[in-house]
């Protein structure tokens, strides 16, 4: 009986771990939707176990959570009702019977922490209130479930945001691998979630962020990277550390993880390592972003993980109490909000709490460290290279193109996309533009591709400059005798 009443009491004294004041203004309600992502297969086509036959839908399973700024009522619900979400992960048609039966077990191999029917803020199915809101995807840890953390969910939502969450599922079964096809199912079902977040009424798709614990923070990376959508990072107690080989640029990296991919802020939240600063090399590459680097004062790595503080028993958390573990939460919690607050709501108080904390040279309370690395720049990309040439104007084309390739190698234009970048100005009307695209493209390649002559010069000719585009055509049937339409425009020209 004792062990139970400590367990509601913890229960009790995380979900206010953060004062009245600060979890938010809105209600917060939560929604399970069960779906799956048909472009993916994830049953085998006999059962692993029974070598069966596999009957059914053989596409990838995504149990989907939402918590959601809510109004009105909605059903009361337990944190027993989050546990019982596990039990239809992978399974959606399980009976009610069936759902109860295994969450029973799975309470049961927790040993004393199994009796847990305390309230949790939640409200089942309440309204959403109308308004747009940011979205907040959750990526838990390695093959965890998604209400890891549930309490961080709830508290976010309550500030204003819609929080998103699936399990941590392996490629092929429920189990998750420990390699980059794993990292890489986790972060496509994050880019899945991104795709359904456009189908809510309430969220505000241009501000979408990603929170990882872990193995999921290493995922996370792996889908900002892919997905430009995603506007900040957060990861706590990432495995950026223990498996950073993925994402280095070295052999067994995933290659489209670069600095210049990863332009957004990140917020790195970890706790004071015996090994240093191992995993820190992602964090050194990362260098046209904002970094900021947290150390919270928690002892071990289920300190970032609400699940594991209300099912762990007591021995686990190596000489601190639950409510010394529930304020390091807390802070924990705070941050993420602050730092989401500043940089995907772009909320000037947030800001200026996070800067002013940074001058003052001041951790916020919770926190042994708390610093910036500020980016360098505008990452080298093509989205860069194009917000500048629309701030610009395409007479500066060349030089923004000069200045963005020396730092980027792989930003290239190559000769058939700047032909086919020109005829498109010129079909919008734009020959000015047209040529400026046109010059840059045979200044890249003087001695090649006749159609880059060519497009030249139709924009010369659109721009009623006849010499220059006779002179261009002329250029174009030089590299190429056989060009037929630079030949065509010369006859018509009078400059046969």
């Amino acid at each position: 009986m004792f062990r139970i009443l400590t367990t509601l009491l913890f229960a009790l004294v995380l979900a206010h771990t953060a004062t009245a004041a600060d979890f938010g203004p809105y209600r917060v309600g939560f929604h399970v939707r069960q779906q799956y992502d048909r472009a993916r297969v994830y049953q085998h086509p006999r059962n692993p176990v029974t070598a069966q036959a596999t009957s059914g839908d053989r596409s990838r399973p995504l149990q989907t959570l939402i918590w959601y700024p809510a109004i009105g009522t909605g059903g009361a619900l337990t944190w027993r009702d989050y546990v019982a979400t596990v039990a239809t992960e992978e399974e959606f048609s399980r009976m009610p019977d069936q759902v109860r039966r295994a969450t029973d077990a799975l309470i049961d191999t927790r040993g004393p922490q199994r009796d847990l029917p305390g309230p949790v803020r939640a409200l089942r199915d309440a309204p959403e209130r109308p308004g747009k809101f940011p979205v907040v995807i959750y990526a838990p840890s390695h093959g965890a479930y998604a209400i890891e953390n549930a309490d961080l969910c709830e508290y976010l939502a309550s500030h204003g945001y819609i929080v998103i969450a699936t399990p941590s599922l392996g490629p092929r079964a429920h189990a998750m691998t420990a390699d980059l096809e794993g990292a890489e199912a986790q972060a496509a079902d994050i880019g899945f979630l991104v795709g359904y977040a456009h189908t809510l009424a309430q969220a505000d798709t241009n501000r979408i962020a990603v929170v990882g614990h872990s193995w999921g923070s290493l995922a996370s990376v792996l889908a900002a990277a892919r997905d430009d959508r995603i506007r900040a990072l957060v990861t706590l107690d990432g495995s950026l550390r223990a498996a950073y080989d993925y994402v280095n640029g070295g052999p067994r990296a995933a290659r489209y993880v670069t600095p210049e991919r990863l332009g957004i802020p990140l917020l790195y939240m970890t706790r004071l390592q015996d090994e240093g600063t191992i995993g820190t090399e992602l964090l050194a590459r990362i260098r046209y972003a904002d970094v900021y680097l947290a150390t919270l004062d928690a002892a071990s790595h289920l300190d970032f993980s609400s699940w594991s503080q209300r099912m762990a028993p007591d021995a686990a958390f190596a000489g601190r109490t639950r409510a010394q573990v529930a304020q390091a939460y807390g802070a924990m919690a705070r941050m993420v909000e602050r730092f989401l607050d500043a940089r995907l709501k772009n909320d000037a108080p947030a800001r200026r709490q996070l800067d002013d904390a940074l001058a003052a040279n001041r951790p916020p309370p919770g926190f042994i460290s708390f610093a910036v690395r500020r980016a360098a720049g505008a990452p080298p990309t093509l989205d860069t290279f194009l917000e500048q040439l629309g701030q610009q104007g395409f007479e500066h084309i060349a030089a923004i193109y000069d200045r963005l390739h020396a730092q980027n190698p792989d930003l290239a234009l190559d000769p058939l996309q700047a032909h086919d970048w020109g005829m498109k100005l010129l079909r919008e009307r734009r020959p000015a533009d047209a040529m400026q695209v046109f010059r840059l493209g045979v200044k890249l390649y003087p001695e090649r591709f006749d159609f880059l002559y060519d497009g030249l010069g139709q924009a010369y000719e659109a721009t009623g400059e006849r010499d220059a585009a006779i002179a261009n055509y002329k250029q174009a049937l030089a590299l190429e005798p056989g060009q037929v339409h630079a030949r065509e425009r010369l006859g018509a020209l009078g400059a046969q």
